[in-house]
């Protein structure tokens, strides 16, 4: 029998695949890890205690970087818990533009997932391919509201720009091209031998496990738990249109990337439905008092983030700024089964792991 010296390791936060803001602190036997201590923080803004002193219209664009690669759906989560407290009617046109850009922000958000975790595991070319196409996104994004990755576009009771003209065609040929891309992303890596070799397997848990630590997202589909806020609470405007929830069986960083790969496609179909449907003409922005004011008491409300259950409680004194405001943040969450997934893996597995949760060190640190 060998014998081992335990070794003490710093991974982060400097470590390209923890993205300069996390550090994870692993205690090594040979190759073999036997204790993991994520340590987090280095992003730290105070955003929730920040907002008690800021009206809801000023805490928008705090909310756009706490996800920075998925600020859309940020900012509807704040917009919709306002907007049911106060029973604020959103018109139409305001809703479809709403859906139509968290739809966008989704597939924007797997593709930066999809490309920096092959590029973490040692693929270049899918990095490029991923930024490519992202690209496209980003440019629509930036006709509608100015801003490529921030963008304050959402308002409570509507949007704050309607779509300039010609938008919608452009934003159809994308969702038309993303589909044909979407086929040649599965031909380049899905099916390829090194990819499968290491992933299939890796960072294994059941629906048991999943549910116990709170997971959400493709982190608990990939169990075979099928639960997408989209179809079990449905809010927007989704409960109109024709989509998959997609579940894995197995709970392993596979399946969690099927998960992801899948759920391009599926917002791809209601991209499809939605742009179809959008309305000819119309109000952006509901009937709203100049300062918003919600009724004294408390609300929860949650939405399907690209990773999860994204949540936001106020607490209202019936003041123009909350009384407490506390948001619910899914790579926060779902960071809590890294050590678990670690323990006696191997070191090349690490990043496979880490990546395979798909983080955000902004939600974490918040």
């Amino acid at each position: 029998m060998i014998r081992t010296e335990e070794l003490l390791l710093n991974v982060g936060p400097q470590h390209p695949s923890t993205h300069g803001v996390f550090r994870i602190v692993v205690k090594l036997d040979g190759e073999i890890i036997t204790e993991a201590t994520p340590v987090m923080g280095y992003l730290h803004r105070g955003t929730e205690k920040l907002a008690e002193n800021l009206n809801f219209t000023q805490i928008i664009p705090y909310t756009d970087r706490m996800d920075y690669v998925s600020a859309m759906t940020n900012n509807y989560v704040l917009c919709h818990a306002v907007e049911k407290m106060m029973q604020i009617e959103i018109p139409e046109r305001a809703e479809f533009l709403r859906l139509i850009v968290m739809e966008l922000q989704r597939i924007a958000s797997h593709l930066v997932w999809w490309g920096t975790y092959l590029l973490d595991i040692g693929a270049m070319s899918p990095f490029l391919f991923a930024f490519s196409d992202r690209e496209r996104i980003l440019q629509l994004f930036n006709e509608l509201c100015g801003a490529r990755l921030t963008y304050n576009y959402m308002r409570v009771g509507g949007v704050k720009w309607d779509a300039p003209e010609g938008w919608i065609d452009r934003a159809k040929q994308f969702v038309k091209d993303m589909r044909l891309r979407l086929d040649e992303y599965h031909n380049l890596v899905s099916g390829n031998e090194i990819f499968l070799s290491r992933i299939k397997g890796i960072g294994k848990y059941d629906a048991d496990t999943a549910i116990a630590y709170g997971l959400s997202g493709a982190n608990l589909r990939s169990t075979g738990v099928d639960w997408d806020l989209r179809k079990t609470e449905p809010y927007s405007l989704y409960s109109r249109f024709e989509f998959d929830v997609v579940t894995g069986k197995n709970g392993d960083c596979y399946d969690r990337y099927l998960c992801r790969m899948g759920e391009i496609e599926q917002s791809i179909r209601i991209l499809e439905q939605a742009l179809e449907q959008f309305p000819a003409e119309g109000e952006t922005m509901g009937k709203v008092p100049r300062v918003i004011r919600p009724p004294g008491g408390e609300i929860y409300v949650r939405i399907e983030s690209p990773r999860g259950e994204i949540g936001c409680h106020i607490v209202s004194k019936g003041k123009a700024e909350p009384y407490r405001l506390k948001f619910r943040r899914p790579s926060f969450v779902n960071l809590q089964i890294l050590p678990k997934l670690l323990v006696g893996e191997s070191m090349t597995n690490l990043v496979t792991i880490l990546g395979g949760i798909d983080i955000v060190l902004g939600e974490v640190d918040c």
